[in-house]
């Protein structure tokens, strides 16, 4: 069942990334931005899986750990058990030896009874010093021959006691083996499912961890190409140009604006400086960074090569491009503000030369 149901999720996500990879210039952000997204998302539902997984790794933990402590309980009773089993017998060792003895004072008197038996009474009699004595002697040795009965007989009823007592402790130590062995068979049960999750656990953080190399890569390349626009950046406005609190403190990626663009993305800056300065909403499918001018021509917007304050410049390198507010203009160079420069989702500012870059004039 888990193995299925790891089937369906793998496919699931995989259509939602390839999903993410068609929708092209209708995600309103960057596409190594919804190509990060994708992978996020698919980050988010592997996570859910690998926590259910986890999850249920420990509900199997605690039963294999009260297995074991079931099973330990049971193997001190079977020791115990044991124990009492090697004391029987070590009582009925001595019993058998008492019971050898007697038997053979028994034996001694029994032969000295019938060696006497073949003097005639009134040899007996003659040897007696009187009659008394010879009374006496007749039952001193009935005597001693009904003690040693009597021995003998509750020696044997000893042991015969001994010896259902230690039936009974066998009986019962094997059938404390016998619920041992069935809770050792459930513990390796528990410990085979316990392996397999775990083992599916891992296939889930693998695909996390390879998919959150791929977002790392994504956003090198995004940072390596803005570098080509050789300003050198600094922190700038600690008001972030104004960008709301709300987007700027989340994680990057993990809100959407007013316009349907990821926070703390390059596009999402620069619409929000367009509403802010001119109350133009960019919610028209601007795409892409490079998409922009084409889009903003489009809907009747002037594109041009030359920079003027407030208007949006777009860096058209690579297939994504970047998206920067014009802050200030001297002579061929130009001081922007933006998000995202260092693709890591910070606000940043600085100058670079007016030269190749593409100019969207929004409400001049």
């Amino acid at each position: 069942m888990v193995r299925i149901k790891f089937l369906i999720v793998t496919l699931l996500l995989g259509t939602l990334l390839a999903g993410g990879t068609l929708i092209g210039g209708q995600v309103k952000a960057d596409q190594f931005d919804a190509q990060i997204n994708a992978l996020q998302q698919q980050n988010s539902g592997l996570q859910t899986q690998s926590d259910s997984l986890a999850a249920t790794a420990s509900s199997y933990q605690q039963a294999i750990d009260a297995l074991a402590s079931q099973i330990d309980s049971l193997q001190q009773n079977i020791v115990n058990t044991q124990n009492q089993i090697d004391s029987l017998q070590q009582q009925i060792t001595q019993a058998e030896a008492q019971l050898a003895q007697q038997k053979a004072i028994l034996s001694e008197n029994i032969k000295t009874m019938y060696l006497e038996g073949n003097i005639s009474t009134l040899e007996v009699l003659a040897s007696s010093k009187d009659l008394s004595d010879f009374v006496n002697k007749q039952e001193y040795r009935n005597s001693v021959a009904n003690k040693v009965k009597d021995s003998v007989d509750k020696i044997n009823s000893l042991k015969a006691q001994l010896q259902k007592q230690q039936r009974d402790q066998q009986t019962l130590l094997g059938n404390l083996q016998a619920q041992q062995n069935q809770l050792q068979a459930q513990q390796a049960q528990q410990a085979s499912l316990l392996a397999y999750t775990e083992e599916q656990k891992a296939t889930y953080d693998q695909q996390i961890s390879a998919n959150n190399s791929q977002i790392m890569s994504l956003r090198a390349q995004q940072a390596a190409l803005n570098r080509q626009l050789g300003g050198v950046p600094s922190a700038g406005d600690p008001g972030h140009g104004g960008y709301p609190a709300v987007w700027n403190n989340a994680g990057q990626d993990t809100m959407l604006d007013s316009w349907d663009m990821y926070n703390r993305e390059c596009v999402s800056y620069t619409a929000w400086k367009v509403y802010q300065t001119f109350g133009i909403n960019t919610q028209f499918g601007f795409g892409n960074a490079n998409q922009w001018p084409g889009n903003a021509q489009r809907a009747g917007i002037t594109i041009s090569a030359t920079p003027r304050v407030h208007s949006v410049a777009i860096w058209n390198v690579g297939a994504f491009g970047h998206a920067m507010w014009v802050e200030a203009v001297n002579g061929n160079t130009i001081y922007v503000s933006q998000y995202n420069y260092d693709y890591q989702g910070h606000y940043s500012e600085m100058s670079i030369s007016a030269s190749g870059l593409t100019y969207i004039y929004f409400g001049q």
